[in-house]
């Protein structure tokens, strides 16, 4: 099982920072799908090193749990970060929630609705860059 961490560690990295090249043209689908995928390689390899944890078979160097897990709440926080970008996209417009946009024209309501999605991905963008960050350190370090 050892002999499998490193190159999972590199596909965790490469998918995301595939995710967050994508993210930052603002790909769309593409960069969800490839988003998604590349956070449930990181809750397996997650999930590996901690097998690895359990039956000892795993490098002595601290900083490589460090670099394993922490994707993980990288992941969250900004899925966290992900749920306020509506929130602050709406107060930048002075607007106190969706209701109230709503009742502005079709065109501003579609500009206000891409304004929110460019927001997602571009922070959903830096946090698959510093998963793959992570991941990569992950790799050199077992």
């Amino acid at each position: 099982m050892s002999d499998l961490v490193a190159p999972i560690a590199l596909v965790v990295a490469a998918l995301n920072a595939v995710a967050a090249l994508l993210g930052f043209l603002h790909a769309g689908r593409a960069f969800w799908v490839c988003l998604r995928t590349g956070q449930g390689a990181a809750v397996l390899f997650a999930a590996l090193a901690g097998v690895a944890a359990l039956t000892g078979d795993g490098p002595d160097d601290g900083l490589f749990w460090l670099y394993a897990l922490l994707p993980i709440a990288v992941g969250l926080i900004g899925e966290q970060l992900r749920l306020a970008s509506a929130e602050t996209v709406l107060e930048a417009r002075r607007l106190e929630n969706a209701q109230q946009m709503r009742l502005l024209p079709a065109r501003e309501q579609q500009e206000i609705v891409v304004a929110i999605l460019r927001r997602e991905m571009t922070v959903m963008a830096c946090a698959a860059g510093v998963v793959a960050f992570l991941a990569l350190r992950a790799a050199t370090t077992w």
